[in-house]
């Protein structure tokens, strides 16, 4: 079979964030997630058919502002959650809600149907596989997003 995976476009990613969140997006191409991001970092593992498809990750500043957005939750709710260093449980489960939701951007026609594996949050050890995948050169997106109001933070995509 040939290999049918795309890299979202950032446009993708933005509007993506805007529909979901109700507010504006600011993307702009940023600088990759590494190995000291990972421990406070939110990561979603995706699969097609139980193979590893690709590897989502966003730093604990970005799933923060995102999660209080989604949840109509003020500012400071995000902010409370980054001095912390710790996701709030309210914030992760908006956050599953859009990991899930960004499968639609990985789904194509003719190809298998992916779908969102697991979250590992932050304090969670991540499996071997996805870490080498995620901190590997090859089909990647990586991107500094802004919610409007919030804050912003870093966004990583390696596909396999």
């Amino acid at each position: 079979m040939s290999d049918t995976s795309v890299v979202p476009a950032p446009l993708a990613v933005r509007n993506l964030f805007e529909d979901l969140l109700g507010r504006d997006v600011n993307v702009s191409p940023g600088d990759p997630m590494t190995a000291e991001d990972l421990p406070t970092g939110l990561m979603a593992i995706y699969t097609d058919t139980s193979r590893l498809y690709a590897v989502l990750g966003m730093t604990l500043s970005l799933a923060a502002n995102a999660g209080a957005a989604l949840g109509l939750l003020p500012a400071g709710a995000a902010e409370d959650s980054i001095e912390e260093k710790k996701l709030f449980p309210n914030l992760a489960e908006n956050v599953f809600e859009l990991c899930n939701v960004f499968t639609s951007l990985l789904n194509r026609e003719g190809a298998p149907h992916v779908k969102l594996y697991q979250v590992i949050y932050p304090g969670m050890e991540l499996p071997n596989d996805a870490r080498a995948q995620f901190l590997a050169l090859g089909k990647r997106l990586d991107l500094s997003i802004e919610v409007a109001r919030y804050g912003k933070g870093k966004f990583s995509l390696s596909l396999v």
